[in-house]
């Protein structure tokens, strides 16, 4: 999970088919034949995701891993397009009867880091990143969602006769992010190209791994799950002079700090947190190049997260005119530029609803409400789109959670025992969908 610049989509308010909760509180004989095919895959299941750990490949530059997926579902009897937004594949199944469609989504790309975890099938790949060479791993879990996606997919495509509708599968390129010259990507790409539209998508459904959440648990929101993540930059242009005569010159430096200072103040003092949170933060500094001279310029770049789309305007528009003030009141100059990056995650309230009995089948005792996420997912382009739900999928051991590593760090782990929870989560949502559109009176 990582912002990027990426333009806004208007929400379309398009209805749901089920009516009703899914009904899954007892398994069905279908919903049986899932669970046994998906165990089935096991071992399928592991030695596609250690391949594709072993073999990661950046955002925008996953040709590797996409053929490897294309391969995959070739040999259940599907026929992927591939090439969907760089290289996304895209896929249906088509079930035997008429029916609603849904949607399942993992993500292809990795990041710049080098692992640190003692594996055999730890990577050692390298890749180009901003112009250098650099280590890349599955640091966020993405090796995971394609397998757990594979392997529901699998399972799905082995009952299809009996499914009420289709399933699109979506594997998703340039999730982590792009360079703003190849943008537009990954989710917002792939909605712009249609594959939402071709067949027409109802709701949509996806699930991330995450350290520090009891593997084998899943987690689920209703409404603002995810925040938006937007990044700004404020070069302030100042006077250059000696730094034994200030008074000679504008320092950037001394205005740039008081602009950190007053941006505290958008949170804390002018907007409303009773409403939903919201996070400003300053992550870089620079300026000068010798103690004795000051500069004529700094630079503040940072990140702003929120969960309302007007608090997200709201905050921009501080931000600016403090920064601008700020400057202008000293004598110098503020350029401030906000690039907007992933809009909120929303989880349909109404979706999340309907479909929370059939988690609480899948994992009895382990499916819980967390909390709001400041992290930033491009599934929001689909969820604007199409009601969406998004959720959380634990992957560290029990009684290893405080010590975690984080998602995104070279040290990041995953047990795999959750892989199996979280291809019966996919699987069984889009059954249990259809199967509740198909229902006598909801289409």
């Amino acid at each position: 999970m990582n912002p990027s610049r990426l333009l806004l989509l208007p929400l379309l308010a398009l209805p749901l088919a089920p009516s009703t909760p899914a009904r899954s509180l007892d398994p069905s004989p279908l919903a049986a034949e899932l669970d046994a095919r998906v165990a089935e895959a096991g071992e399928r299941l592991v030695a596609w995701r250690r391949h594709l750990h072993q073999h990661p490949e950046l955002s925008n530059r996953e040709a590797e891993t996409a053929r490897f997926v294309a391969e995959r579902l070739r040999e259940m009897g599907l026929e992927p397009r591939t090439g969907v937004a760089g290289h996304g594949v895209v896929a249906v199944i088509d079930g035997g009867r008429p029916g609603a469609t849904v949607a399942l989504r993992a993500d292809l790309d990795a990041l710049p880091v080098a692992e640190q975890v003692d594996l055999p099938f730890a990577s050692r790949a390298t890749g180009v990143y901003e112009g250098r060479t650099v280590p890349v791993m599955h640091a966020c879990g993405h090796d995971g969602h394609m397998a757990m996606l594979l392997a529901a997919a699998e399972a799905l495509a082995g009952v299809r006769e009996r499914l009420p509708g289709r399933v699109v599968l979506l594997f998703q390129p340039a999730e982590e992010g792009v360079p703003i010259e190849e943008q537009p990507a990954g989710a917002e790409r792939m909605v712009a190209e249609g594959v939402l539209d071709d067949p027409p998508v109802e709701a949509v459904f996806g699930l991330h791994l995450f350290a520090g959440q009891t593997a084998r648990t899943i987690g689920y929101r209703s409404g603002p799950a995810l925040a938006s993540a937007d990044r700004f930059e404020i070069v302030v242009e100042g006077v250059q002079t000696h730094g034994s005569k200030p008074w000679a010159g504008i320092d950037p430096i001394v205005v740039g700090a008081e602009i950190v200072g007053a941006l505290q103040t958008i949170v804390s003092r002018q907007i409303d947190l009773t409403h939903e949170p919201a996070v400003v933060t300053v992550g870089q500094f620079e300026a000068g190049v010798r103690n004795n001279i000051i500069p004529d310029r700094a630079r503040l770049v940072g990140t702003i997260r929120a969960y309302d789309e007007g608090m997200r305007d709201a905050i921009h528009a501080r931000l600016r005119r403090i920064a601008e003030k700020t400057a202008e009141g000293h004598g110098a100059v503020a350029r401030v530029a906000i690039e907007r990056g992933y809009p909120v995650t929303v989880n349909d309230p109404e979706l999340t609803r309907r479909m929370l009995p059939t988690l609480e089948r899948l994992a009895p005792g382990a499916v819980f409400e967390v909390a709001k996420n400041t992290g930033a997912e491009d599934f929001s382009y689909y969820a604007r789109r199409v009601p969406g739900l998004f959720l959380s999928l634990g992957v560290t051991p029990a009684g290893q959670e405080a010590s975690a590593a984080p998602n995104h760090s070279p040290r990041f782990f995953l047990d795999e025992s959750a892989l199996p929870v979280g291809a019966r989560a996919l699987a069984h949502l889009a059954a249990d969908y259809l199967a509740a559109a198909a229902a006598p009176g909801r289409r």
